[in-house]
């Protein structure tokens, strides 16, 4: 498929090319209208956003007063990419992606269009249609300052037929350990594969989005309610040395340096018999296009220890930064890839497995999707609805969110932290020095807590 006004420059890697060099790049590739407006959009290069980047034709030849130039950017780029722009009103971006942590925070801050009045405006548009949880948490003082593109907690993923063949059970509400009883019975009869994929990337929205769910459902927490770490509790390393025993004696070769989307491609090509991650995951794994496993899933609850649930409710949102000239033409781009018309655009391009899932209850209410996503539409839905800190937490905290906090500094903190799990996931240190080292981190974003507090 030809893409006309679409253009779309990919960055791969941390510093390598400017922000305003990358806007530039993406605006070079091809020509658009002389006489057009021009928005640039800044995306995470996940599966469901390349889609609709190939998709933004549709977009164009009804907007013919816009061009799209696209900014495409591998998940930890992007989060530092689009929070240096937007928080220093650069003005590169006319849209950004971001998700529940980012909104509310850069609401108060005044760094968001209130999207409010805009979807309000815009005929069938249905702010009520998103699903409740998700769009709580992108919305602040009432109003929706980012809309969900997909919304996602978490679950366990696992290849029935392979279950079947070992005579295997996975419990629908399994827990922790017998996850880990589960990957060593699979490798025990098929010494090929590998029982589980678990993200080791360091990141704060990379390794530590499903080991702060294992370190919830352990009991343990970042702070106390006085701001107090608490990274070095006997919780807290339980569930760490958990996280990284299952990962090392069952997981994937080089876990240290495998994200999300290294184990839908690990996943996808039948060589682990388990992931624990995203619900979105289901637009790869049941991708006939994709995925060697589409129709062979079987989909069981986030494990969990001391808790009653344990996923996490996060989602991909599309934003307006308060510093764009272009804010009308930014909303009709925003607005065309989040309504509900969209799953139908996708579903016709690619079919129904590919649209983005986890946003909208109508999308859910449709027959065609609802036949495809029989196997996992009501555990994703479920897991959305239970992922809230009264399900996951065993104790109170001071902060908002399940796997990530929603403070500021949780993006330095966060990945600092992950950088070290993941040394001790390569058996460069042990998960005490780990612990140690992130116990130290957390003291100082803590005690600058406490000093506010006092």
């Amino acid at each position: 498929m030809t893409r006309r006004r679409a253009r779309v420059a990919l960055v791969a890697g941390v510093g390598a090319v400017a922000l305003t060099t990358a806007c530039a790049g993406a605006g070079s590739l091809t020509a658009g209208s002389s006489d057009a407006t021009t928005i640039v959009v800044a995306v995470v290069s996940n599966p469901q956003m390349t889609d609709a980047i190939s998709l933004s034709d549709d977009f164009t030849e009804s907007h013919p007063g816009i061009d799209v130039d696209f900014v495409s950017l591998p998940e930890n780029e992007s989060r530092a990419k689009i929070t240096a722009s937007v928080a220093t009103g650069g003005g590169e971006f006319d849209v950004v992606m971001v998700s529940n942590y980012e909104t509310s925070m850069w609401a108060e801050n005044g760094w968001l269009v209130n999207l409010q009045p805009y979807a309000d405006a815009t005929e069938d548009y249905d702010t009520n249609d998103f699903i409740e949880p998700v769009r709580e948490s992108l919305s602040y003082e009432g109003d929706m300052y980012s809309v969900p593109f997909y919304g996602e907690s978490s679950f366990l993923v696992y290849r029935q037929d392979l279950f079947d063949q070992a005579g295997l059970t996975m419990p629908e509400h399994p827990t922790w350990p017998e996850v880990a009883e589960l990957a060593a019975a699979i490798e025990a009869e098929l010494p090929d594969m590998d029982g589980i994929c678990l993200r080791g990337l360091a990141g704060w929205g990379e390794n530590l989005a499903p080991l702060n769910t294992v370190i919830n459902t352990f009991g343990g927490r970042w702070f106390d309610e006085e701001w107090n770490a608490q990274l070095t509790s006997p919780e807290v390393r339980e569930a760490v040395e958990f996280y990284v025993d299952l990962v090392r004696e069952h997981g994937q070769a080089g876990a240290a340096t495998s994200g999300f989307a290294d184990c839908a491609t690990r996943y996808g090509q039948g060589r682990a018999a388990m992931w624990y991650d995203a619900t979105s995951m289901v637009n790869v794994v049941e991708s006939p296009d994709d995925s060697v496993t589409a129709g062979l899933n079987g989909y069981a609850q986030a494990p969990v220890v001391e808790t009653d649930a344990s996923g996490w409710l996060y989602t991909w949102s599309l934003g307006i930064p308060s510093s764009t000239e272009h804010p009308d033409e930014a909303w009709e781009f925003v607005a065309w890839m989040t309504d509900k018309q969209y799953a139908h655009t996708v579903a016709e391009a690619y079919g129904w497995e590919r649209v983005p899932p986890g946003s909208r209850t109508s999308t859910y209410e449709i027959p065609e999707y609802a036949e495809v996503a029989e196997a996992y539409s009501e555990p994703t839905l479920q897991a959305i609805e239970n992922a809230n800190q009264e399900t996951t937490m065993a104790d109170p905290v001071p902060y908002e969110g399940i796997q990530f906090l929603a403070i500021p500094e949780f993006q330095d903190l966060g990945t600092r932290v992950g950088q070290q799990i993941s040394a001790a996931i390569a058996g460069q240190i042990s998960v005490d020095e780990a612990l140690d080292q992130a116990q130290s981190y957390a003291e100082t974003v803590g005690g600058s807590y406490q000093e506010v507090g006092e």
